[in-house]
């Protein structure tokens, strides 16, 4: 098992059991030990609607009486919805959920009670983990009691506070339910406000939508369904609801990071953090501060944290996915919101929504008129983590070393080292090359002014990276 940019992940034939009740214990320990929890306090375990996640949640329970704190049932809900009740009641949390990856993997995100984890809290949790690694583990089931139905209330309540009553009166807006845990409360949320809902695609069965790398099959039924319906948008999320999928009349999907621009504007934001990953237009849309961190909500809360520490106020941070965590309140026209520093999907959703019916603006020609550089980005899957490791420090060692291997491609103007390596070419095209950090994967972003252009430039990026692992092995096998 390894922590990745969002939580534990791993094969659910992995997970379940054993390493599920290791992992709860080390987090109920690492609590207790760090003094963010006594003997006898709530935890909150919620989960998404994986056909594994019921029986992990179970195992955590378990594990996580045994280890003496009270476990709370918050059911299948949002992720935002879990951590939100935590803030309010005090209470440290975990969620069962692999997020938007396949069915046959599962994960678990943690939380302290005033938010989720960082890096160093990930560090001792491992360690823990490894102290207990030879001891023998109790993976009984545990059972604990509800409390879905006040999680999901207090949440509500919060996204009902968003908008103006009947601010999307006179829309009529698809909600694509497929087995996201945020699905029931779209519907609630989007009919709420005064739109015509038609629901669609609904799911007994995970399927694994993935908001910022949108499958061709996806793209394919929400176009399908835009015309057949004539729907002014579709709005969707990711498993366990914390990343916005949001698409225009088209049914073509709109990127995260122009979601997380718009909720910006609509905030009224005096410091945005975001990745280095998120379009570089961003800086130009705006009045606010742009902060730029490492890929990952934890780097990005880190971000955050920093500004107000600093004194400044209506703080927010967004990822590349769309989901957008606020790191101080907000006064908003539908009433206030509390902070909220983890991943949220719903506001995403509703800010470029609510701009787009006060302007009378179709979202197609609202993404437009933001003039962002188009943005791409591809990965090459099963790619040895020696062979990226290789790659980076090969481009590190000096500039020259960059400057010949993107020669084909262009000429470096300039360059960022915050996570990767991101190159800002003299024609004002991007190309950022970054290893997974959880995955054997080499991923290539880029920018460029037009589709073709972006296309195209995406294309050579990866084909410098297979010809560099390609020349990598014949000098190996050479030497050998």
């Amino acid at each position: 098992m390894k922590f990745g940019t969002s939580g534990l992940r791993g094969l659910v034939t992995d997970l379940e059991g054993r390493a599920s009740a290791l992992y709860a214990q080390a987090f109920a320990t690492h609590l207790i030990r760090s003094g963010l929890a006594k003997p006898g306090h709530h935890i909150l375990i919620g989960r998404d609607f994986r056909s594994s996640s019921p029986s992990i949640a179970a195992t955590c329970i378990g594990a996580l009486q045994r280890a003496g704190l009270a476990p709370l049932d918050c059911g299948a809900l949002p992720t935002p919805a879990l951590a939100l009740y935590g803030l309010e009641t005090g209470a440290a949390s975990l969620m069962i959920t692999g997020s938007h990856i396949p069915a046959d993997r599962n994960g678990i995100k943690f939380y302290r009670a005033d938010g989720e984890i960082d890096k160093q809290d990930e560090l001792q949790i491992s360690a823990i983990a490894a102290e207990m690694a030879d001891s023998e583990i109790d993976a009984t089931p545990g059972t604990a009691p509800d409390r879905s139905d006040a999680a999901n209330a207090l949440f509500t309540k919060r996204v009902m506070s968003i908008l103006p009553a009947s601010a999307l009166t006179g829309l009529k807006i698809g909600v694509y339910q497929h087995s996201t845990v945020a699905r029931d409360l779209l519907v609630e949320a989007i009919r709420g406000y005064g739109a015509e809902v038609v629901e669609l695609g609904f799911s007994e069965d995970f399927i694994p939508v993935d908001t910022e790398a949108v499958s061709p099959e996806t793209i394919a039924s929400l176009r399908q369904w835009s015309q057949d319906h004539g729907l002014d948008a579709i709005v969707s999320a990711d498993g366990d609801g914390d990343r916005p999928l949001l698409s225009d009349e088209k049914g073509e999907p709109l990127r995260g990071d122009l979601l997380g621009l718009i909720s910006s504007l609509f905030l009224y934001a005096d410091v945005v953090v975001t990745p280095v990953t998120s379009n570089s237009g961003i800086e130009a849309n705006g009045a606010f501060q742009v902060v730029r961190t490492r890929v990952g909500s934890p780097f990005v809360i880190a971000g955050m944290s920093e500004a107000l520490a600093e004194g400044r106020e209506r703080v927010m941070g967004f990822e590349a996915n769309g989901g957008l965590l606020t790191a101080s309140s907000f006064s908003l026209p539908g009433g206030s919101i509390r902070a909220l520093p983890t991943r949220d999907s719903f506001l995403p959703i509703l800010a470029p929504l609510s701009l787009a019916a006060q302007k009378k603006l179709r979202l197609s020609q609202l993404a437009e008129d933001f003039r962002m550089p188009v943005a791409m980005a591809d990965r090459l899957e099963n790619f040895p983590i020696e062979t990226s490791a290789a790659l980076m420090a090969h481009l590190r060692q000096s500039d020259r070393n960059l400057n010949m291997f993107l020669s084909p491609i262009g000429t470096v103007a300039r360059t960022s080292d915050i996570d990767g390596l991101r190159a800002a070419l003299e024609d004002g095209r991007v190309i950022h090359l970054r290893p997974s950090g959880n995955a054997p994967e080499m991923r290539c972003y880029v920018e460029a002014r037009t589709e073709e252009a972006a296309a195209a430039l995406l294309d050579d990026g990866l084909a410098l990276i297979r010809r560099f692992a390609t020349e990598r092995d014949i000098s190996r096998q050479f030497r050998h």
